[in-house]
């Protein structure tokens, strides 16, 4: 009980004098918020989506890749909580944002009932090692993570690899990302143990659906792969 006190009362002066503020709204956290204030936590954009109904995401990716189903947790849209923390992520060194995220939505995934029990791995988009080393870790990999421990998987992120260090194309049509990226992704000679698995391929944002295509058409080169794939948001479609 003392310690416990004092733990407390050390958060607290901690807080005061380093105060957390809210990645949604920059307003301080009170004690039990965690990255979010209440009210940012409420007013998160949530898909919906689920593993059992069509999708938009899904139809993403109609015509051009066969996978078995496709969700996003949050939508995507500019000067938005979503938009916030996923640049905090990616450029602020704030690693923590992946595991929150992936923890809240891993614990949502093991309640769908066509998901549950279904995946046999996690496979995080990787970044290129260049890139990695830069920003000290992949933004995807805790979020990827907690998806695997919700869902009792194994998760891998040394199975598919980046294989060039290419520049941000997030304003690039589909068609002209996939061709400057077609050769960038490759398994490694432990992918053999992907046969007649159920993998699902996980990443931050899904815009046109380019990047998880080329790395699902890496991986659906082994065989008899049942493919899934999630991200933590995706842009709404107009």
């Amino acid at each position: 009980m003392f310690f416990s006190n004092l733990t407390n009362i050390l958060n607290d002066i901690n807080n005061t004098l380093l105060p957390q503020v809210c990645f949604g709204c920059n307003a301080h956290l009170f004690r039990g918020e965690q990255l979010l204030c209440t009210i940012c936590r409420n007013d998160m954009p949530f898909t919906e989506y689920t593993f059992n109904a069509e999708n938009p995401v899904d139809r993403i990716f109609y015509g051009r890749i066969t996978v078995k189903k496709a969700s996003s947790f949050l939508f995507y849209r500019e000067n938005s909580i979503v938009q916030n923390l996923i640049h905090h992520l990616k450029y602020k060194n704030q690693e923590q944002i992946a595991p929150f995220l992936g923890d809240w939505y891993g614990q949502l995934l093991n309640e769908d009932p066509a998901l549950r029990h279904k995946i046999d791995i996690v496979i995080p988009v990787p970044l290129h090692w260049k890139k990695q080393r830069k920003r000290g870790y992949n933004q995807v990999e805790g979020f990827a993570k907690k998806i695997a421990g919700h869902l009792s998987a194994e998760y891998n992120g040394t199975l598919l690899t980046k294989t060039a260090n290419t520049k941000t194309q997030t304003k690039k049509g589909r068609i002209g990302r996939w061709q400057s990226n077609k050769a960038l992704y490759e398994l490694s000679s432990e992918a053999a143990s992907l046969k007649k698995k159920n993998i699902l391929l996980v990443d931050d944002v899904i815009t046109t659906g380019a990047t998880m295509e080329i790395c699902a058409r890496t991986l659906l080169q082994v065989p008899n792969v049942n493919l899934y794939m999630a991200s933590m948001a995706v842009v709404p479609l107009t």
